[in-house]
């Protein structure tokens, strides 16, 4: 059996210098950052290390990099931060965010009375820019903009620089969930001026339960974690020191070979369109994932033209194929009821048709292309059930 991993959206494989170095982080450098002996000053010295790195290469101050376990948490902590310390009493964010973001936004309409509004989206899931503006006139709040740069479901790219200007113009503070940009696109945030981002690791072959939250200098946030002063006073906890390490690994390898391996999956993403264009007749691709301008290279999403009775059977299909991919995104692969950002953009009953998520790094082959999608036109175009 193949084994096959097209779901790098939902978690993307290691580097091996990774590993390494986490590994020898570990071994040699266990201190508890925070002790001031030598050991914990070793530990301490390798955190500002990585935090000196990162912020150089998103143009920031080291001391606006706060590390998180992660986007969820990092997004948590900017949202609610916001509303409780720098007194926001708006959110604008759109249908089609993470939950990270959707379902705190909400839990914080109905527990700190904000106002929670919706952008618009386009027939595509764009964002309407002109309604943003249109809601960012209304200045009656002090609000918050929470748009995520690429969406990690259909890969739709937002026009971040746009977006920036014009929360800026109407004094609105902005906030991207960048987990499915950083490591994948440049980002200098003194051209693209945000207050807030958030990222995870493991998005760009760095380890899980490690990200960070970028918060602008100038604004004064308390702890989300109670439990100590560390990280500059905004997260209490000892700090993951072999995560970090593995984030800022991950995060030099990134954007050292950026050029190189963007171009190599951009090429890969044509690839993989035009052969199921060929093959698969009545295929859909699902948002802008066609158009590599307004769209990430790593995400592809389409509709397949099977029977309800195939559909069920589609990712078992595949999996026994030793082909790895999603249905929407890895958090909401518990859920029947269909993808809820298609769901959103084209309705419930284009939503249940049978879509599938393929996400793809520099790991990935043409062979491993041309095989997937023999598979999947031999499973659409046979009249049984493929074993």
């Amino acid at each position: 059996m193949k084994n096959i991993y097209f779901d790098s959206a939902a978690t993307s494989q290691m580097r091996e210098e990774v590993i390494e170095a986490m590994s020898q982080s570990m071994q040699q450098c266990y201190g508890n950052p925070s002790s001031t002996h030598a050991f914990g000053r070793q530990a301490k010295s390798k955190i500002e290390t990585c935090r000196k790195d990162i912020a150089k290469t998103l143009n920031v101050t080291p001391g606006e990099i706060i590390f998180t376990s992660g986007g969820t948490e990092a997004d948590n902590m900017v949202l609610k931060c916001a509303v409780f310390d720098l007194h926001v009493k708006r959110i604008i964010t759109s249908k089609i965010e993470h939950h990270a973001v959707l379902n705190t936004a909400q839990f914080l309409e109905h527990q700190a009375q904000i106002k929670l509004e919706y952008v618009n989206l386009d027939q595509n899931g764009q964002v309407d820019l002109n309604h943003l503006e249109e809601l960012l006139a209304d200045k009656t709040h002090k609000t918050l903009v929470s748009l995520m740069h690429i969406n990690n479901e259909i890969g739709n790219k937002l026009d971040l620089q746009t977006v920036s200007e014009l929360c800026h113009k109407n004094d609105a503070l902005l906030h991207s969930d960048t987990v499915q940009s950083i490591g994948h696109f440049e980002l200098d945030l003194q051209e693209c001026p945000l207050d807030f981002l958030a990222v995870s690791a493991h998005k760009f072959h760095g380890p899980k339960g490690v990200g960070f939250a970028y918060i602008n200098k100038k604004h004064k946030l308390a702890s989300l974690i109670q439990g100590g002063e560390q990280e500059r006073g905004h997260r209490g906890g000892t700090e993951n020191v072999s995560g970090i390490v593995g984030l800022h690994t991950a995060f030099n390898l990134a954007y050292e070979n950026l050029e190189t391996e963007s171009n190599y999956v951009k090429n890969l993403k044509q690839y993989f369109i035009e052969r199921l264009e060929n093959e698969i007749s009545g295929i859909v691709f699902n948002g802008m994932c066609k158009d590599l301008n307004q769209s990430t290279y790593t995400v592809i999403n389409f509709s397949l033209p099977i029977s309800e009775a195939k559909a069920g059977m589609l990712l078992f299909q595949l999996d026994l194929k030793g082909i790895a991919c999603s249905q929407g995104s890895a958090c909401q692969s518990g859920s029947q009821q269909g993808s809820f950002v298609l769901n959103e953009i084209y309705g419930a009953e284009k939503a249940q048709t049978p879509s599938l998520r393929f996400s793809l790094s520099h790991y990935n082959t043409k062979a491993e292309i041309d095989y997937t999608v023999g598979v999947l036109s031999e499973f659409v175009n046979s009249d049984k059930l493929v074993m």
